[in-house]
Parts: structure tokens; C-alpha cells; sequence
């Protein structure tokens, strides 16, 4: 987990996340790259294509001007920091150029919701993240001033999406000093968490395990009262372990935790 990419935006969340990226890099060594990407919108023919095209021409130029201004002052806090670190400038629609940073990134920092970028084809959350970059994400609340890696809980059900975020994960869980490990019992376990517990002690990670009921919310409500209960700096599971479609019409405990959690979430699927 050297390679952090931070996705970089003057909006409400900036300052969560540039937090996070940075207690990240500095617990695991890494590098932070910035991208920072200038929408612009197509223009739209007819009748009023002039006065249309007058206004996109005005508001990307007022936010080229906002986000010069952003790149001068975080510039100028970076080079503060005990983190190596680069930018990279960019103008388009968001999807091409995360894709391409992320080739070669290990996680993406972002916040839980998205809608702070007004691009209108960005990802609307981090789970939608996910699936468009392939990569694992740290989703962080837009009211969280750091990680916190003296405690934090993994999310596990025997699925394959927890395996994965479990071993992407370790680099963090190394860092930290409490691992837990919930196993919520609903009928969905596939895998005991003692063999997630066995993988982590080979990576001198010495998680303890918890079985807990399952709460009237199910998994998702279940995961939720932890993560919000205080004792937790943040949370690892799987995005997406069932049908996306069924999980957006039913909520589904990716949904709970990216709406609700109070802590960072990192997810990989």
C-alpha cells in the first residue's frame, strides 16, 4: 500500500480526506499522488448555443481560477508534511482520468459521498468507485479529522469480497494496534473467521474475534452500531458482496456503512 492516489477538490470534504490520506501515508510509507480534475462541459447547440456556450466558458473558468487558488494552498501545506507527494492536473470527464491514476495506485481516498464534485458524470459514491477503478478505497466522513489506527474491525462473512479487502487490507491492519474481527451470525458465514484470523497471524496481525446476533437491521445495522460505537478508528469489509442491482433497491450493508459510518471505511470488492 505505497502508492496513495487522493482525489483532490475544493468542496466540504477535502479536508477529511487529505487527513486520511496522510495518516495513511505516513503509517504504511507511501507516496501521496493528487488528481485534480477540471470538468468541462460540452457545449449544447441551438437556438441559444452562444449564450450557452458564454456560460460553460464562465463557469469553468471560475472554478480553473478556485482550484488554482486550492492547488496554491494545499501545495504550500504539502510541502509541510513528512509525506513524498506529486499532482497531477487534469481537464475532462473524471472516469478517464481516475482510471488512469489508478492504474498504478494501491488505494484511493476519497469521502463516503461523492456529490461534493459537481462533475456530472463522477461517481456518485465510493462503493460506485469501486467498480469503476477496480482498486480498494478508503471512504472517509466528510466530519473525520484523521485515522485513527489505535483500534479498528474487520467485516467477515466467509465472501470473497471480504477476502479481498482482507488481504488488501493487511498493510493498514499491521499499523494497528487492536484488530478485531466481527463475524455476524446470520446464516451467511461461508468461511469462519478463524481462517481469516490464521491468514492475519501470518502477517503478525493478532486479531480477536467477536460473533455477534444479527440486529433488526440485519448485517448492515449490525456493522453500523460498531462502527459507530466509539471504540473504532476504522472498519474493513467487502463492497458489493451481492448483486449490485438487489443491494440499490434494498439498501444491503455496503449502503448502510458508506450512508451512516461515523469512522473511515475501506473497502475493496
Amino acid at each position: 500500500m505505497k502508492n496513495i492516489l487522493l482525489l483532490v477538490h475544493d468542496d466540504i470534504g477535502q479536508e477529511s480526506r487529505l487527513q486520511a490520506a496522510l495518516d495513511l501515508a505516513r503509517a504504511v510509507d507511501g507516496h501521496l499522488t493528487c488528481l485534480d480534475v477540471l470538468y468541462i462541459p460540452p457545449a449544447v447547440g441551438g437556438a441559444g448555443m452562444y449564450d450557452n456556450s458564454y456560460m460553460i466558458g464562465t463557469l469553468v473558468e471560475r472554478e480553473a481560477e478556485r482550484e488554482t487558488e486550492n492547488k496554491r494552498k494545499l501545495g504550500a501545506r504539502l510541502a509541510a508534511e513528512d509525506v513524498p507527494w506529486n499532482w497531477i492536473d487534469a481537464s475532462g470527464d473524471i472516469p478517464s482520468y481516475l482510471k488512469e491514476a489508478a492504474e498504478l495506485a494501491d488505494v484511493i481516498v476519497v469521502n463516503r459521498q461523492i456529490g461534493g464534485f459537481w462533475f456530472p458524470d463522477a461517481p456518485n459514491d465510493a462503493a460506485d468507485l469501486i467498480v469503476r477503478s477496480g482498486k480498494p478505497i478508503l471512504a472517509v466522513p466528510a466530519e473525520c479529522q484523521r485515522l485513527d489506527l489505535d483500534s479498528g474491525f474487520v467485516a467477515w462473512d466467509g465472501s470473497p469480497c471480504a477476502a479481498s479487502a482482507l488481504r488488501a487490507a493487511v498493510p493498514l491492519l499491521q499499523q494497528t494496534g487492536e484488530v478485531t474481527i466481527f463475524e455476524v451470525q446470520d446464516g451467511s458465514v461461508t468461511t469462519p473467521a478463524e481462517d481469516a484470523a490464521s491468514y492475519l497471524s501470518r502477517h503478525n496481525v493478532h486479531a480477536q474475534i467477536r460473533r455477534i446476533g444479527a440486529m433488526d437491521g440485519g448485517a448492515g445495522g449490525t456493522l453500523l452500531a460498531e462502527a459507530n460505537s466509539g471504540l473504532f478508528g476504522y472498519a474493513v469489509m467487502g463492497g458489493y458482496g451481492h448483486w449490485r442491482v438487489v443491494e440499490a433497491m434494498f439498501g444491503g450493508v455496503t449502503r448502510s456503512m458508506l450512508s451512516k459510518s461515523a469512522i473511515p471505511v475501506f473497502l475493496a470488492h
